[in-house]
């Protein structure tokens, strides 16, 4: 039987297809043959990977085979210490990897926890207390509020019976189940009344239902295997790094072949040049590179915790920069998932209500004037109706003590309860009219419970004046049960044109998304009976609406401009009705005022993958979806091009975000499931946390790019220096040690210092660069090639001039050879000064990064000291030089960082260039 069918046919039909009576339920030996045919009411595991092959699985990356063979090397040349250090970095990335997938991995497990332990089941005429897992299709359970639903169920009664799916369909109020058949034609899975599904929770009432799905073919089913086959997306960033290891290898190993040859042709001595050959390829592959990037990803992480976004994979941190599309659930994530009184309507005029969620503080205001319950008779009914016609409790959640002083946020409102109930409470509450202030004169004697038939809900109060019935409950319904309204504080006859009014109203309210409720009551007679709802449900007063909503969080609307403005598009992607979903999107500035989309589940039910992926970029909001279509709008903006960020925090969003470039999760409201699929947590829910956590990301891109640039500019100079030499048939500019020298101090804490710099102003003015921009994009490969060229050249030319004060000198080649070390050295560090701006040196502060300032001064110090201490000079083959070469290396390695600096000026377009005024900057 499939799920389309379940729901169109009658009780009747559906006890007959399932083979049970639903007085006796199945037998013993029948529930036995179901199970071995069916399987246990379980979700089970996809194919697993054991620990130790996920663990040996780390070290199969090209960047790490390339650390391996750097390993190699520098062991041949006796710097073991780098050898030791390489593979200290090998092993920490492949423990750091294998513990993010090991985590990864476990959110089905988390899904499982969400599957009810046991279950109240008739078999053979008995009703039995079973685990769920033994349920099968068939089954006659009982179910009740609290209860956890075991299976995919159809209902066949339900008593003012509501289930919370707001995991599974993002519905943000329970829903009413009812037992009746739907309508023919496709329904969407929130709006399947007479279903219920595995793992949602019964929040009130009481019902019997059949089960028709277990295990693997229930809708947590269809999640769980969604999770098990949707592959983690590589992100940019380890691209990018295999990208560039495969260059760096073949650009290391062909230089050094032909530096190696030209120095043998031109007569030196091979051993000599095969050690300066080896030295070169360990100079061309910068081994410090992975850990420079781990060091930058940790320390962006650290920053990211502070701004309220937990790190669970550490490479999806600079992922985050080139998102280009945000797409986030509703419920929860962009509303605070708290329904709240935003408007009453009574006798006429509309009011507004302030506050936020269930804190039991707002006012009530009339065209900007506060309104009093002590001074409007209306609205002190309508308050006092909505109290005591609820069963929610509005409580203070008691908070964990704070660490830091200074940081207490205040008391924390809770609901318990149905949350429509919940919002009139604390309405109440924040005009000080509350059950405990009411109880004191007034007793409940009676209650009939909200149905789906009525559509209402009445309690029956004693108080020192009489008997009073209070009733809330759908406008339309209601309206039929009133005689009477209280309008201007005065009871008159309900007429058919007060009735137009009230219905107009309650229209109006209701286009705007509110969910309406109508409020009245009665005070009964002494004679008057109260045995059931058709003795008190009539010649009502009534008295007025409410509107209510899941409001939109206040800093939302600003985080979506800023995104707005850093080119990111969001999107809505939500299993709650259109309305609402576009209501609230046009509320904060989602949907663009011309153009843009609204789609439904039932409208992508009926699209091809070639018919989304033309439209999908036209649509801000997707309603009444299925964890199933989140997917494919997931898949379909990869598919055009787009990095995508998925949020959420209920089951339904799991496997969407797991199949995201980068998923988000919520960390106060988010299930386990959700979380344990993400690569990022908010722990304050805060959507606005996403935009903070961009611009770290792409801070931490735009840090792993300029050390990038300082690295490879430094080593294509010394490679430069090297094989200019070798080809013009001049002697070795610098000696393997020196080369090893140069390599380990001033690609090492520089570098690293680079890592930390500060982002620059226009960061989140820039359009998200693009998902397969190569590393080297955006002027970077000419940058370091040129930047390179020059310092090899400058490097040769000290070394030359030096060179030919004494030809043929033994003793002046040390000398010149220590000038070309020294200028080498001086080059690099002024080189990374300019790395810190995508423009020149001149565009920021040096000293604005300390630092970098601290990192550069500790290899000047080093430079220094393998040059001027007596018993280091015989190993690094240097000399000290005079005041005459160090204004030669000076002025040498001064003029790689003028040249650049006055070609970016030139570049720069003029501030009053009208053609370019007022322009949005690319990003670069």
């Amino acid at each position: 039987m499939s799920q389309k069918e379940w729901y169109q046919l009658s009780a009747e039909e559906v006890l007959r297809v399932s083979k049970v009576d639903p007085h006796q339920g199945l037998e013993w030996e029948e529930a036995k043959g179901r199970r071995e045919e069916a399987g246990f009411n379980e979700l089970t595991d996809g194919p697993t990977v054991s620990p130790i092959t996920l663990f040996l699985n780390q070290f199969k990356d090209f960047m790490v085979l390339i650390l391996m063979a750097a390993t190699l090397i520098s062991g041949l040349l006796g710097e073991y210490m780098d050898a030791i250090t390489i593979v200290a970095i090998i092993i920490i990335n492949g423990v750091l990897g294998f513990i993010q997938e090991f985590r990864a991995e476990r959110s089905l497990r988390a899904l499982k926890e969400l599957s009810a332990p046991h279950t109240k089941v008739i078999r053979g005429g008995t009703l039995q207390q079973i685990p769920a897992k033994e349920l099968v299709p068939g089954d006659i359970i009982m179910l009740e509020s609290g209860d956890r639903i075991p299976a995919d169920v159809r209902f066949l009664e339900a008593n003012s019976l509501y289930a919370e799916e707001s995991a599974l369909t993002g519905e943000s109020v329970p829903v009413n189940k009812m037992s009746d058949k739907l309508r023919d034609g496709e329904v969407a899975l929130g709006d399947q009344y007479n279903l219920g599904f595995m793992g949602t929770l019964i929040t009130r009432g009481s019902g019997k239902a059949v089960v028709i799905r277990t295990g693997m073919e229930t809708e947590m089913g269809k999640i769980a295997n969604l999770i098990q086959s949707t592959e983690s997306q590589e992100t940019p960033l380890q691209h990018r790094l295999e990208q560039l290891g495969k260059i760096l290898i073949v650009v290391a190993i062909a230089l050094t072949v032909v530096v190696v040859l030209a120095g043998i042709i031109h007569g030196q001595p091979p051993y000599g040049m095969f050690l300066a050959g080896v030295s070169l390829a360990v100079a061309a592959i910068p081994e410090g590179l992975p850990a420079i990037v781990t060091i930058a990803l940790a320390l962006g992480v650290q920053r990211m915790i502070k701004r309220k976004a937990i790190v669970r994979k550490l490479p999806s941190v600079e992922t985050l920069g080139c998102a280009s599309v945000i797409c986030s659930d509703k419920t929860g994530t962009l509303t605070q998932n708290k329904m709240t009184v935003t408007h009453l309507w009574l006798s006429g005029q509309t009011l507004e209500v302030t506050g936020d969620g269930y804190a039991p503080f707002g006012k009530i205001y009339r065209e900007g004037m506060i309104v009093e319950p002590t001074q409007n008779e209306n609205l002190r009914q309508l308050l006092q109706i909505g109290v005591l016609c609820s069963n929610a409790v509005l409580f203070e959640e008691e908070q964990e003590p704070k660490r830091k002083k200074g940081k207490d946020e205040g008391p924390q409102w809770q609901i318990k309860g149905d949350p429509t109930e919940g919002a009139l409470v604390v309405l109440g509450a924040k005009e000080g009219i509350t059950r405990q202030s009411l109880e004191k004169s007034a007793q409940r004697l009676k209650e009939f419970p909200f149905d789906s038939e009525r559509k209402r809900m009445s309690t029956v109060v004693s108080s020192a004046s009489g008997r009073t019935v209070y009733t809330k409950g759908a406008p339309d319904m209601l309206l039929a049960q009133c005689s009477y309204v209280l309008w201007d504080n005065k009871i008159i006859p309900f007429t058919a044109t007060l009735k137009a009014k009230v219905m107009a109203a309650n229209e109006g309210m209701a286009r705007n998304a509110l969910r309406v409720l109508g409020l009245a009551y009665r005070d009964l007679k002494a004679a008057d009976r109260c045995e059931d709802e058709h003795d008190v449900e009539n010649n009502l007063v009534f008295v007025g609406l409410t509107g209510m909503i899941d409001p939109p969080r206040k800093e939302v609307r600003e985080a979506i401009s800023k995104c707005r403005k850093a080119g990111i598009k969001t999107v809505m992607i939500t299993g709650d009705h259109q309305t609402t979903a576009e209501a609230i999107a046009r509320t904060l500035g989602m949907i663009p005022q011309t153009g843009g989309l609204v789609l439904s589940g039932a409208e992508i039910s009926t699209l091809s993958d070639e018919q989304l992926d033309a439209r999908v970029e036209e649509v801000y909001v997707f309603a009444r979806v299925s964890p199933e279509h989140k997917l494919r709008i997931v898949k379909s903006l990869q598919r055009k091009g787009h990095v995508v960020a998925m949020t959420g925090d209920g089951v339904n969003d799991a496997p969407a975000i797991k199949a995201a470039d980068i998923g988000i999760a919520m960390g106060i409201s988010g299930t386990d499931v959700t979380k344990e699929a993400s690569a990022l947590v908010l722990s304050d829910d805060n959507f606005a946390t996403i935009v903070a956590a961009i611009e770290e990301g792409r801070g931490i891109y735009e840090n792993i790019r300029k050390f990038i640039r300082y690295l490879l500019a430094s080593n294509v100079g010394e490679i430069l220096t090297m094989f200019i030499a070798m080809i013009a048939g001049l002697p070795l500019p610098l000696v393997p040690i020196q080369i090893l020298w140069v390599n380990l101090v001033t690609d090492g804490l520089p570098a690293m210092a680079l890592g930390v710099d500060q982002a620059e102003k226009d960061l989140m003015q820039q359009t998200p660069r693009p998902a397969k921009e190569n590393i080297f994009a955006r002027r970077l490969g000419w940058k370091i090639f040129s930047r390179g060229f020059l310092i090899g050249i400058c490097t040769i030319g000290a070394f030359y001039l030096v060179l030919q004060e004494h030809p043929g000198s033994s003793v002046n080649l040390v000398r010149a050879q220590s000038v070309a070390f020294a200028t080498l050295v001086m080059a690099q560090l002024i080189h990374v000064f300019d790395c810190r701006s995508s423009r020149s040196i001149f565009h920021r502060n040096i000293l604005q990064n300390k630092v970098l300032v601290l990192a550069v001064i500790s290899s000047l110090v080093l430079m220094l000291a393998v040059m001027y201490v007596p018993s280091l000079q015989p190993i690094f083959k240097t000399v000290p030089i005079g005041f005459r070469d160090w204004c030669l290396v000076f002025v040498c390695a001064g003029i790689p960082t003028f040249l650049m600096g006055i070609g970016s000026v030139l570049r720069t377009p003029k501030r009053n260039d009208k053609k370019n005024f007022g322009t949005k900057p690319s990003y670069r």
